[in-house]
């Protein structure tokens, strides 16, 4: 701890030391994080009966990005990227409630090593409080957001601050009675292939969402705070692909505002991951940016030129969730094509067995889940956005083939990802064990707690 202490310590002086303070009129910025909302549920992104008001607000006074992506489709993965600027196998928070590492520096570091409050209000959902030191934390007042806290700290604010403001909705529970009828629901194109039980519990939660988003951007209106307020409007990945490596999972909304700065109702074509956030916010205080984040800068996108990104990655792990399966995966993507390797596939998963019988049952069973899932995928994104075809086997693909597993192989091996050298890794649970009986998961009678703690990998927790 001690180590810890004095590595965050000695960061802090460095940083401070090496980067001139952005002491001009430096902004406050706002981040409003959405909970499981698909990109494709606001209307500029396509769904024309979602209630989408003050999504609709902010698209007119800043900048959509139509290529926005998470890295991992989940929870906390993808506020660790956020907040950290580093990939969630780097960090260490590659599966849902798993803590980052505790040496990892973070958004708190950053900013207040320069002047800066670092606020965190509503859900957090990431751990350890060690490397996660915020300025103040508001929690959540039940499920919704702690707004007359929220509104308090915007408007007495003395210093400058970077506020971010994590909505639990629309994630679930849905309601089941809703303002909605069937009519009013959206009928996207990927409703055949990715069907949710409650769409109209979905959209409740969505007007829930939006009425707390809605009722901030007033309040910095009415308060004359928006001037020098860079407004980060996004959610943490897609409700309908959550936990894969699917584009309606990984892609995600992302709109900006920022006035004088960023064009009003102008639309961004250039590739974004979460991690890109931190380094942004970084730069836009005046700042150097730390050539240990994974992320880029993309104020030169704001400004309307385009940024350095030319891939964006994806990884699921399956496991410590509900349900949890031996089924990893891993994606890449440029600015056209996609490709996707899914390591435990039912057409090879038996090159994935081993000596130990209880680990191969588990193996088996999930790659029996997802019988429908080849080993390697290809999609067009360009012709095919909604990944209904799969280019695999087309020889005329076979350069764009080669240099996307190149590209993605490199990465891998950049982040140290366990998939390089282990087999067929079984990540050490922290909730949902694979083998043990829930209410969301079902295991064999003669697999129950059959797992030995030696059959999981070394990890940082």
């Amino acid at each position: 701890m001690i180590n810890v202490f004095l590595k965050t310590l000695l960061f802090i002086f460095s940083f401070f030391i090496l980067n001139k303070i952005y002491v001009k009129n430096p902004p406050n910025i706002i981040f409003y994080l959405s909970d499981d909302k698909d990109q494709i549920d606001h209307n500029v992104y396509g769904n024309d009966l979602v209630p989408s008001n003050p999504i609709n607000r902010l698209a007119v006074e800043g900048m959509t990005f139509e290529n926005a992506y998470t890295t991992q489709s989940i929870c906390a993965p993808s506020r660790s990227q956020i907040y950290t600027g580093l990939y969630p196998i780097k960090n260490g928070c590659y599966a849902n409630h798993l803590p980052v590492k505790k040496n990892t520096v973070d958004v708190n570091d950053y900013l207040q090593s320069i002047g800066y409050e670092v606020v965190l209000a509503g859900k957090s959902h990431v751990n350890p409080s060690s490397v996660f030191n915020w300025t103040k934390y508001f929690k959540n007042e039940g499920k919704l957001l702690p707004m007359s806290k929220i509104k308090n700290y915007i408007k007495n604010a003395k210093k400058p601050y970077c506020l971010f403001i994590a909505s639990d909705y629309p994630h679930g529970p849905f309601p089941t009675r809703t303002e909605f009828k069937e009519s009013d629901i959206y009928d996207n194109p990927y409703s055949k292939k990715y069907r949710l039980n409650n769409e109209k519990g979905y959209y409740q939660n969505i007007v829930n969402d939006n009425n707390q988003l809605n009722e901030i951007l007033d309040f910095i209106e009415i308060n004359d705070k928006n001037k020098n307020t860079l407004f980060i409007y996004a959610s943490d990945g897609g409700l309908r692909g959550k936990w894969s490596v699917d584009e309606v999972g990984l892609k995600i909304p992302l709109i900006i505002r920022w006035p004088k700065i960023i064009k009003a109702g102008s639309k961004n074509s250039d590739l974004i991951n979460l991690v890109d956030i931190l380094p942004t916010i970084i730069e836009s205080t005046g700042n150097k940016i730390p050539k240990s984040l994974d992320g880029y800068s993309f104020l030169s996108s704001l400004k309307g030129a385009s940024n350095k990104r030319k891939y964006t990655y994806g990884i699921s792990t399956r496991q410590n969730v509900r349900n949890a399966k031996i089924f990893p995966s891993r994606s890449i993507r440029d600015i056209k094509y996609k490709y996707i390797i899914n390591y435990n596939s039912y057409d090879i998963h038996k090159k994935n067995l081993g000596l130990d019988s209880i680990k191969n049952a588990f193996i088996k069973i999930g790659a029996q889940s997802f019988k429908n899932k080849p080993h390697e995928e290809l999609y067009d994104l360009i012709n095919d956005p909604y990944e209904t075809t799969n280019l695999i086997n087309e020889k005329r693909f076979g350069n764009v083939l080669v240099k996307l597993k190149k590209e993605l192989k490199s990465w891998m091996l950049i982040q140290n990802d366990f998939l390089v050298n282990n087999k067929m890794p079984l990540i050490k649970p922290t909730l949902h064990p694979l083998d043990k009986e829930t209410e969301w998961t079902k295991v064999p009678d003669n697999l129950e707690n059959r797992i030995k703690s030696n059959a999981y990998m070394h990890s940082h927790y």
